[in-house]
């Protein structure tokens, strides 16, 4: 039966005391409240505590008081729910945060209290500067704002004693405005509107639940852990300067170009958000340098915040042109591809006129990759120049996507020369990227065009530009077994000497691990399609799970950060996490393997063709959810047994699916609105079903493809007993021995 109970009460999570972890909130524009749930003593996230609006600090949180008695947060017992964070005090007091959609507002509730309730907001420079009526106004620790705290109810008294007002209601409203109006505007809109305005932020949360991210499955932790990654995702697709995602918080509240347009898909596109998708792209667009004199002519920023445009990165454009690529293909909306043409267009016309070389290699700086850390010289901790092997993937992905729009804008000239320079950087990577000597692809081609054969995970982005499918399970096996940990994929083999186990000690300065051993989330989604692609399943799904654990029980509540250690700590049975509590991209591509990969939705909506591939694992015996395709959706079922059972009805949707469950041959069926598709497979056969108002109106059977048998026991022979990479002792690696001799 299906679950009655509000979804937002099935997802609370308590926190129990010791675990004291990030709960985080945005409003969807410019702020975001950081709560600790029990005690801010994190050495990092501590300084952003409270209010941050546009990159500024507003303030550090709160105290609350009963009469003259401070309430002790670590002593409370904390939930934390998608729409606010609840604290009990003991049996009567009750405490609950809210910050409200689109508004700078902060609803503090304390409901219980037998004597009049205090708040006093913490940091640095944050005094009081006067009274009005029942609003106390203060200065803010960062910007030029003003802050607004009142009392919950209209008209009640509020009293200071010193930086501290109180009130005999049950709670506050506190506003940061530009100046005094506009906080006052604020809290007297809270006074009058505040149910409404709680009302309406459950309802936008339960809507995008229900509508764009719609699962039941039978494991409950795979369906709250969805759900939670779809929240805190969510969190990040704001309204800053224009639309844009978040790179991550605390510290990334900010668009950053490469991290927004990897993120892009997994965030907006696979649950249905093509209006949010489009605006973010057009918002981006418009800050492509547009210059023909400018060596970054072509490019969009690397980063976009309220004070700086960056153009320093190299990946940023690829993913840019494949994003919009990906937003047509999800949405059919070729009106937008054929206004960005022209910013299609100039990023690879660009790119031929300053970054290609002889041998159509895109080129770039050391630090224009993903790894950019520099140390305090600016000299690149991972120098990558000036071929790295996944800026050429990205670059024949451009070039692609490129001709897929000139065929639209019927520009035979560029789609032929374009699809033509894809083949030739396929042609000769296969060639300069791999060596007798070496199971794998080299990372880059330094700038005397040697390879570099450091083992990184880079080169998993880079496997479609190997036509020799023995190398690729072999570069498969041997990426995942020397970097793939339980916890996530590192970013150096354990056994390079400059292999950095933790990423923050003492020893050495942060940058010097963030990309020489330190896990990235991140890179789990690409780790994870490139398994089931080859088929092993149970295998990808293990990583899948294990990320999805981590973010409901470690870390921000229902995310996943940006960085963890290579290695747990010394008695620890799983590594630290580090950087970014939240961190788009982690949360993205977590989202993005899933609905791409397992559940193996791939549309192309201009051309009229879906894929449908599942790969589902043993684990999940049940599922029930919703894809939204262009103008309509889809509704889908699983059912798992000796016979698996897969339901689709196309609401909206016409097609041609092309079905692709292993070990058959992919099989393509038209569909209409209406219509609803019944896929059954055995060990020896699998069936197609075609219904139209209940009506069977075609069917079709199909045996096992002995091609696919085969190719399936190629990959199965070649990753059989493949085990995630494990630590190493401590005194293997010199950069630990050296900081201790």
């Amino acid at each position: 039966m299906p679950d009655q109970r509000d979804i937002l009460e099935t997802m609370r999570i308590a926190v129990p005391r010791p675990d004291n972890r990030i709960a985080s909130f945005t409003n969807k524009a410019a702020a975001y409240y950081c709560a600790a749930t029990h005690a801010a003593d994190h050495p990092e996230y501590s300084w952003f505590e409270g209010l941050n609006v546009a990159k500024n600090r507003v303030f550090g949180g709160y105290d609350l008081y009963v009469g003259d008695q401070r309430l002790d947060n670590q002593a409370a017992a904390a939930t934390v729910y998608p729409h606010k964070l609840e604290r009990q005090h003991g049996p009567a007091l009750q405490e609950e945060l809210w910050l409200f959609d689109e508004r700078n507002l902060l609803e503090v509730d304390l409901s219980g209290a037998p004597q009049p309730v205090g708040i006093q907001l913490k940091g640095e420079r944050v005094n009081f500067l006067r009274q009005q009526d029942d609003i106390a106004f203060f200065s803010a620790q960062e910007g030029n704002f003003v802050l607004a705290v009142a009392p919950r109810q209209p008209g009640a008294a509020l009293t200071r004693q010193g930086e501290r007002v109180a009130t005999a209601g049950t709670g506050f409203f506190i506003a940061c405005g530009q100046d005094e109006a506009e906080a006052v505007a604020l809290v007297r809109e809270g006074q009058q509107h505040g149910p409404a305005l709680k009302l309406a932020r459950q309802q936008r949360l339960r809507q995008f639940l229900q509508t764009h991210a719609y699962l039941v499955a039978s494991n409950d932790a795979l369906t709250l852990a969805l759900r939670w990654l779809a929240i805190t995702t969510d969190q990040l697709v704001a309204r800053q300067q224009g639309d844009g995602i978040y790179a991550g918080l605390p510290w990334f509240n900010e668009y950053w170009g490469r991290d927004e347009f990897i993120a892009l898909p997994g965030a907006v596109l696979v649950t249905g958000q093509f209006a949010t998708a489009r605006r973010m792209l057009v918002s981006f667009a418009q800050f492509q340098q547009t210059d023909p004199a400018s060596k970054y002519y072509g490019r969009v920023p690397n980063i976009v915040n309220p004070s700086k445009i960056d153009y320093h990165t190299t990946d940023g454009t690829p993913r840019f042109v494949l994003a919009l690529r990906a937003y047509v293909q999800y949405s059919g909306d070729l009106d937008l591809g054929r206004e960005l043409y022209p910013a299609v267009r100039a990023s690879i016309e660009g790119a031929l006129q300053n970054w290609v070389d002889d041998r159509g290699y895109l080129l770039h700086e050391d630090n224009e990759t993903w790894m950019d850390a520099r140390d305090a010289h600016h000299v690149a901790y991972t120098p990558r120049g000036t071929r790295a092997n996944d800026i050429q993937a990205l670059w024949y992905q451009q070039l692609l996507a490129g001709a897929y729009f000139a065929a639209y804008m019927h520009d035979s000239v560029n789609q032929a020369k374009w699809t033509q320079l894809a083949e030739q950087v396929k042609q000769h990577f296969g060639q300069d990227y791999r060596q007798p000597t070496h199971d794998y692809l080299a990372d880059r081609l330094d700038p005397q065009g040697r390879p570099d054969f450091t083992l990184r995970p880079n080169q998993l982005f880079a496997l479609d530009l190997v036509a020799d499918p023995a190398f690729t399970r072999q570069v498969l096996r041997k990426t995942w077994q020397a970097l793939v940990y339980p916890w996530g994929v590192a970013t150096l083999d354990q056994h390079d000497p400059q292999f950095h186990p933790y990423h923050l000690a003492p020893d050495y300065h942060k940058d010097a691990a963030y990309h020489r051993g330190t896990i990235w989330p991140w890179l789990n989604g690409i780790a994870i399609q490139r398994m089931l692609e080859a088929g092993q399943v149970e295998t990808a799904y293990q990583l899948f799970a294990n990320a999805n654990r981590q973010a409901l029980t470690l870390g921000v509540v229902g995310g996943l950060g940006e960085n963890l250690d290579a290695y747990p700590r010394p008695g620890q049975a799983w590594p630290k996490l580090t950087g970014a509590y939240l961190q788009a991209w982690s949360n993205a591509e977590q989202l993005r393997v899933w609905y791409q990969y397992f559940l193996g939705i791939r549309p192309d909506v201009p051309h009229q063709h879906l894929t449908l591939a599942p790969r589902l694992p043993a684990a999940i015996q049940y599922l029930d959810y919703r894809f939204v395709l262009g103008a309509g959706a889809v509704a889908a079922q699983y059912q798992a047994g000796p016979q698996r059972t897969f339901t689709y009805t196309f609401q909206g949707v016409e097609a041609n699916v092309e079905v692709d469950i292993l070990p058959f041959a992919p099989t393509t069926i038209a569909v209409q609105p209406g219509t609803t598709l019944k896929v059954t497979a055995t060990a020896q056969q699998f069936t197609l079903e075609l219904f139209a108002q209940s009506r069977l109106v075609r069917t079709a059977s199909v045996a096992p493809s002995a091609t696919r048998l085969a190719q399936q026991a190629q990959d199965d022979e070649a990753l059989a007993d493949v085990a995630f990479a494990r630590p190493l002792p401590l005194s293997s690696h010199p950069v630990v021995a050296a900081a201790h001799e």
